[in-house]
């Protein structure tokens, strides 16, 4: 039964909406919960909204949320609503809030982009402790691994962690990262890294001064495997050895497609032996998702198929940062971006569907999110990679068809902490030639896509009266902020080149050039010291400076320029993992970059051909773990390879030392418990 309090709650909504200014295009009918207030914190609520445009719309919407004592923050930025019957609908948002009791206000923002057309409508939602007086609660989520753990308020100056153990003490104890304190308010923690169907113990630890304290303890007993999530197998090829890093015994794996049906598998946390201790599977079984990178404290940034402007596809259409119970915590998509990008006067990322067919040529547009996201950068902004298409004139990178060209570039797209467009590199502004990007310089293996095609961004450009194939011309696939600089260094597959470019710590001012390429043809002098027939990588993934202060780009060489039949290659080989000192002066505003100059430390053959993926890590015992993603096994199987390197020292080789099959999978890292993820 509705409460009083209720009934006036949904009232006092009802008529913020009719109280709309009359002249007024765009009206809120509706914002409605699927429970009522209040309710205890983990709780789930879906938020549906109705509106009405006397325009003709699309209409989008937003949703933001204002926690207890805290600012407005974006949950779900502008996506397109559906129309039925007169009336406008987003999709259903789901919210759920675990952090803190309180009251907070949920915001429904409605825009027609057309007529420029606002209306919002707030609603208070009362949310109540988890743990009440002074007895700490473990409650289930909807992921049977994750527990929600309530403690009570802790003293102002102190922090508070959960520490987490299996009630047989089969391993070791595992703890939660540590969270300032906020009286009067509870602490709540979600509790991930378990095993299925498992007795655990868990209580809070209060640090004050250097001091921890410990709660009571409670126990929780974790969830199976539901059936319904494709859960791939594991095949040990090398236990770990005593030269193992067995101190980061996570093991994280990025999901990819499967099979020659494409069969979407989960994002998984494993033991070193490959039992599951955490996944993340949206409900929607066709549902891809990339796990980009894990963050600190328990949350992860995502790359997704949904629905976004742009009917035509929903692959890769939308960005989500989401916690360990799959809880959405911030997410935006292409058709906003788009927008944004417009305002800042970045022309080549519109609208694809805005574009007339055939494509005039110097047409361009943003179609996909790929590859990448990270979120290391100051100030808690985060960089996403997205494919742009350009029509270029004929005959532009060889072809012969007579007809314009599609070439697909790429554009890096900074967000600011509230998920907005604060800055972007466009590939295409800089393509005129050396020392930037040179337009007619194609993929080095002549790589080229049309829609569809596995491995390719959606293409929307193509038509009759353009050349029946894209340029796949940059294919972008990895990105490292450097904090030595300021500057952002990405990673471009079918150029074979690791490039730096002038980001000034998001400076508008800054030039956005490219102050160096390395590799083959690149700006680098490669100090062969090992005199290797090949020394450059190819066709690489991950590239990122690291290595404990010890400076290394490490990179999985998946080598396909190097093993492709002559004049090309040399018709053979496996791929590699790649460890190369970086020689470089980089000064002056804007800066400048001389003494160019690498040296490898180590380049190991990985025994087996990674045609695709991948990645590399420096663990912190100094070895280090390359991922060959994707392996063809004869006859049919396609697996991937968690691979742990020892050094050799004085030589570019080393040691297998841990070698784990699973699935085909984009990127892998190890980690001491999931809370604590690789810094780069």
């Amino acid at each position: 039964m509705r409460t009083r309090k209720t009934t006036i709650w949904h009232l006092a909504g009802l008529l913020a909406a009719v109280c709309a200014p009359t002249h007024a295009a765009v009206k809120i009918l509706s914002l409605t919960p699927s429970v009522n207030p209040p309710q205890v914190v983990g709780t789930a609520a879906v938020w549906t909204v109705t509106a009405a445009d006397s325009s003709t719309g699309p209409l989008t919407f937003r949703f933001n949320v204002t926690p207890p004592g805290g600012s407005v923050t974006l949950l779900r930025d502008y996506n397109a609503g559906t129309l039925s019957a007169g009336v406008w609908s987003p999709n259903p948002l789901a919210w759920t809030p675990t952090t803190i009791e309180g009251t907070y206000q949920i915001q429904v923002v409605a825009k027609d982009f057309k007529s420029g057309q606002v209306a919002s409508l707030t609603a208070s939602f009362q949310v109540t402790p988890l743990a009440s007086g002074s007895t700490p609660v473990a409650a289930p989520t909807s992921n049977p691994l994750v527990a929600l753990f309530g403690a009570p308020a802790c003293a102002a100056g102190s922090t508070m962690r959960v520490v987490f153990q299996m009630q047989s003490k089969a391993k070791p104890a595992s703890m939660t990262s540590l969270v300032k304190c906020h009286p009067p308010s509870t602490m709540n923690f979600e509790i991930a890294g378990m095993y299925p169907k498992t007795a655990y113990n868990m209580y809070a630890q209060t640090v004050t001064g250097g001091v921890a304290v410990n709660g009571s303890t409670v126990s929780f007993t974790t969830g199976a495997l539901p059936s319904n999530v494709p859960f791939p197998g594991f095949k040990t090829i090398l236990a770990p050895t005593t030269a193992s890093d067995t101190a980061e015994s996570v093991l994280l794996l990025s999901a990819d497609e499967l099979g020659s049906n494409r069969t979407n598998l989960p994002s998984l946390a494993t033991d070193l032996s490959g039992k599951v201790i955490w996944y993340y599977y949206p409900s929607n079984a066709d549902h891809f998702t990339l796990l980009s990178r894990p963050l600190p404290g328990g949350m992860f940034l995502t790359i997704q198929n949904d629905t976004a402007w742009n009917p035509a596809s929903v692959n890769g259409q939308v960005l989500r940062e989401v916690d360990f119970a799959g809880n959405i915590i911030h997410e935006t998509n292409t058709g906003v971006i788009q927008q944004q990008l417009l305002a800042l006067g970045a022309t080549d990322g519109a609208a694809c569907n805005s574009i007339g067919s055939p494509a005039p040529i110097g047409a361009a547009c943003l179609g996909a999110f790929h590859h990448e996201a990270i979120q290391t950068l100051p100030n808690g902004q985060t960089a996403v990679i997205a494919d742009v298409e350009r029509i270029f004139p004929a005959g532009t990178q060889g072809d012969t068809s007579g007809l314009p060209v599609d070439i697909v570039g790429d554009m890096i797209v900074v967000l600011n902490s509230n998920w907005q467009v604060a800055w972007y590199f466009d590939t295409f502004q800089h393509d005129s030639g050396a020392p930037q990007l040179d337009i007619n310089r194609p993929a080095v293996l002549g790589e080229t896509c049309v829609n569809n095609q596995p491995g390719c961004p959606p293409i929307f450009l193509l038509s009759p009266g353009i050349a029946p194939t894209a340029k796949d011309w940059l294919h972008a696939n990895s990105l490292y902020y450097d904090p030595q600089d300021g500057s952002i260094v990405w990673s471009s597959r079918h150029q074979d080149w690791v490039m730096k470019i002038d980001y000034e710590n998001g400076a508008l001012a800054a030039t956005r050039n490219i102050l160096w390429r390395m590799g083959p043809d690149g700006d680098f002098t490669m100090n062969n010291v090992y005199n290797d027939p090949w020394p450059w990588f190819s066709h690489q993934h991950d590239a990122a400076i690291q290595g404990n202060g010890l400076g290394y780009l490490t990179v999985l060489d998946n080598g396909n320029t190097r093993v492709s039949p002559p004049p090309a290659g040399v018709g053979s080989g496996n791929s590699r993992g790649m460890a190369l000192t970086v020689n470089q002066t980089c000064s002056g505003t804007p800066p400048t970059c001389t003494g160019l100059q690498v040296t490898p430390d180590l380049s190991v053959d990985l025994g087996v051909y990674s045609v695709a993926m991948g990645s590399a890590e420096v663990l912190s015992s100094n070895n280090y773990l390359f991922l060959a993603a994707i392996v063809t096994v004869p006859p049919t199987s396609v697996v991937g390879y968690s691979i742990e390197i020892q050094p050799t020292p004085g030589t570019d080789t080393g040691t297998q030392v841990f070698n784990l099959e699973g699935p085909e999978s984009y990127r892998a890292w190890r980690m001491t418990n999931l809370y604590q993820p690789p810094t780069i």
